[in-house]
C-alpha cells in the first residue's frame, strides 16, 4: 500500500512540475534573475506547495498514516554552519543549472545528455556530502 501512495504522490509531484514549467531551466533561472528579466511564477509554485503542506502538518497531529507507521515530526529549525554552507552550494548549483533534484529527475526524459550529466553530478555530490559535512564539523569545532 505504501508503494501505491508513493507512486501517486510522486506522479502528482512530477505532473505538477511539468504543468508549472519548473522543469524548464530558463523559467527557474528567470526566478533567480532578480535584477534582470525576473520571472515571479516560481513564487506561486512554492506557495502552492507550502500552503497545503502547512495545512497537512496541522491536520496530521495525533493521527496515523493510512499506510501504517507514523508521521515524521516537523523538523526543528537549526541555523548552523551545515545549513549555511549547504544552502550556498545548493543555490550555486541551482543558479548554474536551473534545476534542483525534483525537476532534474523529471527532466531526465527530455533533458538530453546534459540532464543525465547533471543527475550523475548531483548524485556524486550527494555521496560526497557526508565527508564534506564531517570536515565542516571538525573545522567548526576547532574554531
Amino acid at each position: 500500500m505504501r508503494i501505491v501512495f508513493a507512486f501517486v504522490a510522486g506522479s502528482l509531484f512530477g505532473v505538477g512540475l511539468l504543468i508549472s514549467g519548473m522543469t524548464n531551466t530558463t523559467k527557474v533561472q528567470g526566478w533567480l534573475d532578480v535584477f534582470g528579466n525576473w520571472d515571479p511564477t516560481l513564487a506561486f509554485v512554492m506557495g502552492g506547495a507550502i500552503l497545503p503542506m502547512l495545512i497537512a502538518w496541522r491536520l496530521t497531529r495525533g493521527r496515523a498514516p493510512l499506510a501504517g507507521g507514523q508521521f515524521p515530526a516537523p523538523p526543528k529549525p537549526e541555523l548552523d554552519h551545515r545549513l549555511i554552507v549547504g544552502s550556498v552550494l545548493f543555490g550555486i548549483g541551482w543558479g548554474l543549472a536551473g534545476l534542483c533534484p525534483g525537476p532534474a529527475m523529471a527532466s531526465l526524459s527530455f533533458g538530453g545528455l546534459g540532464g543525465g550529466v547533471f543527475l550523475v553530478a548531483m548524485i556524486a555530490g550527494m555521496l560526497a556530502a557526508p565527508k564534506l559535512g564531517a570536515q565542516l564539523d571538525r573545522l567548526a569545532n576547532a574554531a
